[in-house]
């Protein structure tokens, strides 16, 4: 007689989770080869001076005290720094972190469901579709959105230590929640749903809200719901509740501050409805048939139409009425449509954040809800088929494989900027922002003719919008035009003044055509509206130091270090200065940082043999010019230099 081999509950999962992991290489493991990408990355890497000191007294103060990128952060601006500390500028490492962090995300979630409801094979199924629906591609390829994974994460452990605390009620266990959620609330102000969440959890799968007989009723054999048992949870909360609070009056400051707020003047409250209730339906659409995904989704440049608007909103209400008919039965089908409804409302925009109309990193946390319903609907839907395990199986695999391909394919246009934005103008029409970023990457790849169209394109569909008009001058400028140049950069400074980087371009533009007072002022004006705008304090300096005011030059060059120590040009440039000023050692410290931070800058080496030569130093000087000539053989100076000093040293000797 065979034996009969049972494989336990826990080698069960130890497989699932392996072939989670194996599956999520499978569909990102190309993302680690991929480029940092020019939408937001470098706000948060690349261009970010503070993330880029790594972890200092003074970086840790700033992500506690920064509305940096419109946003109180922290602990998303930590995980930058500790990536900066292990992998500097290698965009490979970020994206590993990135996907790592995914990895974590699809397998706490699996547990958490699994231990929450017993079911190992129905939380297997909603850990797959999280882990590899083409709708999360954005949060897990684009570095820039580590919040998103990273806020997920302890959310997840929120969830985690919810559960254990449910089974056993201790302050100890309770502190352990609200510690998750605060960290949670410190990477990204999504969390701000998680209380609500937790109290949807207490309905099922955890079912502490409870249904029980009363007296009155009893005879009747009916049951009423226990709102002294609901009370006692809601009041478990209030920590919760006022920890939200304070979270979304952080992040009201942070957005308002950093400008990212659209006012209602911009776009009505009956605007922000209806896009609302199309972009709950559209989620849902996109996450069935996951096809035309855009980076970036502009705002119809049309009124929407009422009969989508009123289908929406119809569609809403019928959904939830039918899960208010199943509220008894079926309780998951409430609690995964309030998830998904429900944690959407902080990103749906009612509260209108920069202005797309929907975006698919939105649904990170999101579409969990609408998982949970599919893979116990369907289960119970089934309940009495004799080959329904089979068909479950067989049918999880084709969807969770139709998956893998959809998000392999999905997450190879992040593969740089230029193909994420061409993507993105495939699949949307009129989408400005997308032309004028794809313009933007292919001026970086050499190819301003092709560039210049894409501008054009961008104007041609909002010639309100400032970010292509600036673009076109930069190019108009490049190309021997300055007057249209300088036309341009007015015309936008006439609606919007505060454009610093506008203000910057048209100085350096003014500049070059001997302008340089006028340039003064309109740095200074630039300075004035965001004195960390490092470029301006430099090109400032520049400026002053053609004008032969040198005091007020080193000025500006050193707020320019201040702001970013790393700023080689303006190390060299006040070396040059200090040297005038005939303070030799100051100019050999920049001089020497000048080649710390690009070693392979020749005339920093020139500049150090001058100063050294000066010095009567001839044998250290000739090293230094020797140095500079061997980057750049063809360097005149410093060859002279090296004869003379070869004279000087034979003479010597004699």
């Amino acid at each position: 007689m065979k034996k009969k081999y049972d494989i336990s509950d826990y080698h069960l999962k130890l497989i699932i989770s392996l072939l989670l992991i194996f599956a999520i290489i499978i569909a990102y493991g190309q993302v680690r080869n991929f480029d940092f990408v020019d939408f937001d990355d470098g706000l948060y890497i690349t261009k970010n001076v503070h993330v880029q000191k790594g972890f200092t007294v003074e970086g840790l103060a700033w992500a506690f005290t920064s509305f940096h990128a419109a946003n109180w952060h922290p602990m998303t601006w930590f995980s930058h720094m500790l990536d900066y500390e292990l992998y500097g500028l290698n965009p490979m490492g970020h994206h590993w972190t990135n996907i790592q962090l995914h990895m974590a995300n699809t397998l706490l979630l699996f547990l958490i469901l699994q231990m929450m409801t017993g079911a190992i094979w129905r939380s297997a199924f909603v850990a797959g579709l999280f882990a590899l629906h083409p709708l999360h591609v954005e949060s897990v390829a684009w570095v820039a959105e580590r919040k998103d994974v990273l806020s997920t994460f302890f959310w997840l452990l929120t969830m985690w230590a919810y559960f254990f605390y449910v089974k056993k009620p201790v302050l100890i266990r309770y502190f352990m929640v609200l510690l998750f959620f605060v960290l949670g609330l410190m990477t990204k102000p999504m969390l701000v749903t998680l209380p609500f969440v937790l109290l949807l959890l207490d309905f099922w799968p955890l079912r502490r809200f409870r249904f029980e007989n009363n007296r009155l009723s009893q005879s009747s054999g009916k049951t009423c719901f226990d709102f002294k048992g609901a009370s006692r949870l809601i009041v478990e909360k209030i920590p919760f509740f006022i920890l939200v609070v304070i979270a979304c009056s952080l992040t009201f400051f942070a957005q308002k501050g950093g400008g990212a707020l659209v006012p209602l003047e911009s776009l009505s409250l009956k605007t922000r409805i209806a896009n609302a209730l199309i972009s709950y339906v559209s989620y849902v659409f996109k996450a069935i048939w996951p096809s035309n995904l855009s980076v970036y989704y502009p705002y119809p440049a049309d009124a929407i139409p009422v009969w989508q608007i009123c289908g929406a909103a119809l569609l809403i209400v019928s959904v939830f009425c039918g899960a208010i008919c199943l509220l008894r039965q079926y309780r998951y089908v409430a609690v995964g449509l309030f998830w998904y409804f429900g944690t959407l409302v902080p990103v749906i925009g009612l509260v209108q954040v920069s202005d797309q109309a929907m975006a698919d990193r939105y649904t990170y946390i999101p579409l969990t809800g609408l998982f949970i319903i599919v893979a116990w609907g369907v289960s119970d839907l089934l309940v009495k088929w004799h080959y329904r395990k089979i068909f479950l199986g067989v049918s999880a695999v084709i969807i969770l494989s139709a998956l893998t391909v959809c998000t392999f394919f999905q997450a190879s246009h992040w593969r740089n900027t230029v193909t994420l934005f061409k993507n993105a103008v495939k699949v949307t029409e009129n989408n400005y922002r997308a032309l004028n970023n794809l313009g933007t990457a292919l001026i970086d790849k050499g190819k301003p003719d092709e560039a210049l169209l894409y501008f054009a394109e961008a104007l041609r569909i909002d010639p309100q919008k400032t970010d292509a008009r600036n673009n076109l001058a930069n190019m108009l400028f490049l190309q021997g035009k300055p007057d249209e140049a300088v036309f341009h950069y007015n015309e936008i400074l006439k609606f919007n003044p505060q454009k610093t980087d506008v203000r910057n371009n048209l100085a350096k533009v003014l500049s070059a055509q001997g302008k340089l007072d006028e340039a003064v002022l309109h740095y200074k004006e630039a300075i004035k509206i965001n004195p960390e705008y490092v470029d301006a304090h430099y090109n400032l300096a520049d400026v002053l130091s053609f004008q032969g005011k040198l005091d007020e030059a080193v000025l500006h060059y050193k707020e320019a270090i201040k702001i970013n120590p790393e700023y080689v040009k303006a190390h060299y440039h006040l070396g040059k200065i200090l040297i005038n000023q005939g303070k030799m050692k100051q100019a050999m410290f920049h001089f020497a940082e000048t080649i710390r931070i690009s070693p392979d800058y020749a005339e920093g080496y020139n500049q150090i043999g001058l100063i050294l030569a000066e010095q009567g130093k001839y044998n250290a000087a000739e090293g230094f010019f020797s140095k500079a000539v061997q980057i750049r053989p063809n360097y005149t100076e410093a060859l002279k230099k090296i004869a003379l000093l070869k004279k000087i040293l034979s003479s010597s000797e004699k």
